[in-house]
């Protein structure tokens, strides 16, 4: 045990850099001057090459090396070193120099991102991409994969996952998809969203989104906050300091609402993960799937649900005028309108996975070498015009609308359709231990469902795998099936199909 307490506290160092580097990134999308991108790009490189140090030191094999000789080590103890082993041999097979270089590259990438999405022209952020793309084929390498480079940076974001079980869950979900999107368009009942067109100040929308987040559980006042960001996202350094950011539309509240309720559902994760895991360097969530699992839960099944807008709606027709005479069915449907677009974070929640599933081929496809980088806009369009039926007329509102690739996340994106898949397994479950949530949600009580998502998923960090904790929350393996039948069950009444 002391040398247990010896290794935590050497591990508290390595999240105290962790921390200071992605405050810097937090910072570099909220407040930096654009002059100085090279010089925090410096500062990050210098952090993440003195966390390299300490994360393949001869001190941490000495840990490790410790460790695995000991048997009977209680649950936590094991999953700690796991999980350190599992990251020492990730990132020991990265040349120092290379992985320094790889941060600095990422900070000048996102910078090139956001210039390039600014003036619509993939030219401009295609050289950045292009090391982006590359250094990640290396990585695949050095790490090793069975029979697809991609399963390489798969299993960072969704450890155990592999392309092989993402093409049969993903080949069952797109078929599901397309079939109940045909049905749709078929049908004799036409939504109509047009009408939530209005003038919306950003203060009045954060003020409503500040009542919605603080009713379903995120703590923006004491342990988080609300910031604004060219692309949404959430950060965290420690349990209590978990802050999310939004980008507000003034003709438009739906984006900024939903984004809020999204990265809330995020926060919550985040803010509820159990004091006991910090400085274990398992107080992150079990995966990106599973933290999808909570934001996509909270933004669509709960956010987008009938009782959950009859507690809510109410304040927004005080504050809207244009909503006044707007009934709460016709809102209702509005929201829940099915209609392809070309961004992926407006998508409704039926087409949202088709967004999802054309990143992962694309994904694929360069990082096995199948296409190179001159190809991208163009295979980009077209699978837009196949899958979904509508073509970008800019690369702004094509491949350059997520920031995703310019901070190297290869391998992230399936982990939101895995997260639409998770959250309806867990919410199947919930159902049957809380009868009455319908009832709960209608009177804006969020407090039993989110207290049954803090004991069986948040608070558990990552001492378990994903599929682990699937199969001990739900009882069985992840599965499809559980969110294609919520979704036809929920737009076959809306459509009468």
């Amino acid at each position: 045990m002391e040398k247990m307490e010896e290794l935590k506290e050497y591990l508290k160092k390595i999240e105290y850099l962790a921390s200071s580097i992605a405050l810097l990134h937090w910072d570099s999308a909220i407040n930096m001057p654009k002059d100085a991108v090279k010089y925090r790009s410096e500062m990050i490189g210098y952090l993440t090459g003195e966390s390299y140090k300490l994360t393949t030191s001869e001190k941490m094999k000495a840990f490790i090396d410790y460790f695995s000789e000991i048997d009977g080590l209680d649950r936590l103890n094991k999953a700690i070193i796991e999980n350190i082993t599992r990251e020492y041999n990730k990132v020991t097979k990265i040349p120092e120099a290379e992985y320094v270089q790889y941060e600095i590259d990422k900070t000048l990438a996102q910078n090139a991102w956001e210039e390039a999405k600014k003036k619509k022209d993939f030219s401009v952020f295609k050289p950045y991409l292009a090391k982006i793309i590359d250094y990640n084929k290396r990585f695949s390498e050095y790490w090793g994969f069975r029979d697809n480079k991609y399963d390489g940076l798969l299993d960072i974001y969704e450890p155990g996952m592999t392309t092989e079980r993402l093409d049969a869950v993903f080949g069952e979900l797109k078929e599901a998809l397309v079939d109940l999107l045909q049905r749709i368009k078929r049908s004799n009942i036409k939504t109509d969203d047009a009408f939530l067109k209005g003038n919306y100040s950003a203060e009045s929308q954060r003020k409503l989104g500040e009542i919605i987040l603080g009713q379903m559980g995120y703590d923006y006042e004491k342990r988080g906050r609300i910031d604004v960001s060219e692309h949404p996202f959430t950060i965290n350094f420690g349990n209590k300091d978990v802050r999310i950011t939004t980008k507000y539309d003034t003709s438009d509240f739906r984006p900024a609402i939903f984004s809020m309720i999204h990265e809330g559902g995020h926060g919550i994760y985040e803010q509820n993960i159990s004091d006991e895991l910090e400085g274990t360097s398992l107080s992150v969530a079990a995966s990106l799937g599973m933290h999808e699992s909570q934001s996509r839960f909270y933004e669509n099944i709960l956010g987008k649900s009938m009782e959950f807008w009859n507690y809510f709606y109410p304040k927004f027709q005080e504050t809207y005028k244009e909503l006044e005479g707007v009934d709460l069915t016709s809102f209702y449907r509005a929201i829940n309108c099915v209609e392809p677009s070309l961004i992926r974070i407006d998508a409704d929640e039926l087409t949202y996975s088709l967004h999802i599933i054309i990143r992962y081929e694309m994904e694929k496809l360069l990082i096995n070498s199948d296409i190179n980088i001159d190809d991208i806009p163009k295979l980009w369009n077209e699978k837009y015009k196949e899958y979904l039926g509508v073509e970008p007329e800019h690369d702004a509102e094509g491949v350059l609308q997520d920031i995703h690739w310019s901070c190297g996340d290869f391998g992230y994106f399936p982990t939101y359709a895995l997260g639409n898949l998770y959250g309806a397994q867990f919410f199947n479950k919930m159902k049957d231990e809380i009868p009455d949530w319908r009832q709960q949600i209608t009177c804006g009580d969020f407090a039993p469902i989110t207290k049954w998502l803090n004991e069986n998923v948040h608070q558990h960090g990552a001492t378990l795998k994903p599929a682990e904790l699937i199969k001990k929350i739900t009882g069985e393996e992840p599965s499809a099936k559980y969110f294609i039948a919520y979704l036809n069950d929920k737009f076959g009444k809306l459509y009468d199909i």
